[in-house]
């Protein structure tokens, strides 16, 4: 699962860095080995395990501020690894009898090449940043003390790592009126980090500002006193000496759960699309025809990673009708059709957004997906509503099986969908993925309260 990020191309310079080295090992591997090594055994097996060995030694976790010198201890690292597990290959294949100083000058190259691809990039990219200021990120600080004047200093003498600081707030007077003009200001120059010193602030207006970076979507940092506020909680990097706090943790941020939730979906999606939807379609597709005219799928629009609009897929459980985009479903609802009943309750209607996961506009489980007139008025009135869009959307969701599917009848329903959706992003694992399936898969059998 890649992550894009509004005005940002890391989506693209990781898969593209992926690709460069998996060429150098491969091509380099047929120079050296072909034809004494079965070309196609040797690229798989070393492919698929220099993936695994890059996401748990975080290889590709280079960023715009990462130093010269942590990449170099990377390459050293993987170099490392890389060695020990093509030894154990031609050590278990021992008879293609493969000389010790050949697998040491392959070894060799591959790292020499890819060390020099690995730079080139980092160099190229930041010369593209201070050159032609591509690939910026707009910045603000809020509060003006030492600290935030050395991130000031750090962010004007180097362009290179791509951070355009439009302005720096003093709140020294920590008036409401001056940060209602810094929060102004953050909207209407579309920034997409704000840096904060925490001594500037006082506790009311920290929570503030903590407030609306979730429900615009902003990237919030802290800058902190000293390394007693670091918490587990807290992830801390540095911008050359500068420590930098992040305040919310995203497990889904990490490659190596990107990788394993992305994989997860894709499995899980292709075998309900090949053993389900397959046989199931064409005969609820008669069913649905012959009951009421119209499509066989509806489509809606609704919001789902980053706010990015997608069309959901559905099977048509109501008449066609023009209300369809604007009201939910509730109790007793005419428009709803006697198979549309069914297939509503059961949960049979939501299966085509399998097809949603597999393209990659969803995932199995996440935040459910609201419709976009729905979205734009919660947005407004419920606290970190926008937060559920760090994450893709999903066609069930820790929300939904602790009984906060289907109508929104009150306030309260969806303010404790989004407490769950936020649990849900902060506490991602593969295993509490499962454990919301089977949930899923026992409320569907059983038959819910709200689902009609």
């Amino acid at each position: 699962m890649v992550t894009f990020k509004q005005g940002r191309y890391s989506g693209y310079l990781r898969p593209i860095s992926y690709a460069i080295d998996l060429s150098i090992i491969n091509g380099l591997a047929l120079s050296y080995f072909f034809p004494v090594v079965n070309p196609l055994l040797y690229m798989s097996l070393v492919s698929c395990t220099w993936v695994i060995l890059s996401l748990y030694s975080n290889f590709y976790e280079v960023y715009r501020f990462t130093r010269e010198v942590t990449i170099m201890s990377l390459l050293l690292k993987q170099a490392l690894l890389f060695t020990l597990i093509v030894f154990a290959y031609f050590g278990f294949r021992h008879n293609l009898n493969i000389k010790t100083s050949i697998v040491l000058s392959y070894i060799g190259s591959v790292f020499l090449l890819i060390a020099m691809a690995k730079f080139a990039v980092f160099y190229l990219l930041q010369r593209y940043r201070a050159s032609f200021g591509g690939n910026v990120r707009n910045t603000v600080i809020i509060g003006r003390n030492r600290q935030t004047n050395a991130l000031e200093t750090f962010f004007k003498n180097n362009p290179e790592y791509g951070y355009s600081l439009k302005k720096v707030f003093n709140l020294k007077d920590k008036t409401q009126g001056a940060l209602e003009d810094c929060l102004r200001f953050i909207k209407e120059k579309k920034i997409d980090e704000i840096y904060c010193s925490i001594t500037e602030l006082s506790n009311n207006q920290i929570l503030q500002v903590v407030s609306f970076a979730d429900n615009n979507l902003k990237i919030l940092k802290f800058l902190p006193d000293n390394k007693e506020i670091y918490s587990k909680k807290l992830k801390y990097e540095y911008y050359d000496f500068i420590p930098i706090l992040s305040l919310r943790s995203i497990p889904l941020q990490e490659d190596v759960n990107q990788f394993f939730k992305r994989l997860f979906d894709i499995v899980f999606s292709v075998c309900i699309i090949v053993f389900v939807l397959s046989w199931l379609t064409p005969i609820l597709a008669i069913i649905i025809k012959l009951e009421s005219k119209g499509p066989v799928f509806f489509k809606q629009s609704r919001n789902g990673f980053n706010y990015k609009e997608f069309q959901c897929y559905k099977f048509r459980s109501m008449t066609p009708n023009s209300d369809a985009n604007l009201y939910q479903a509730t109790k007793g609802d005419l428009r709803v059709t006697k198979v549309g009943k069914f297939i509503r309750k059961t949960s049979i209607d939501e299966l085509p957004q399998f097809y949603n996961v597999f393209f990659g506009d969803m995932s199995v489980v996440g935040p459910r997906p609201h419709m976009v007139s729905h979205t734009h008025m919660y947005a407004k009135r419920i606290d970190k509503f926008m937060v559920r869009h760090f994450v893709k959307p999903g066609i069930t969701g820790l929300a939904q099986v602790s009984g906060f599917r289907g109508e929104v009848e009150t306030d309260k329903d969806i303010i404790n969908r989004v407490k769950y959706d936020i649990f849900y992003i902060e506490n991602w694992s593969i295993l509490l993925d499962i454990k919301i399936i089977f949930q899923t898969l026992l409320n569907s059998i059983k038959g819910e309260e709200k689902a009609y």
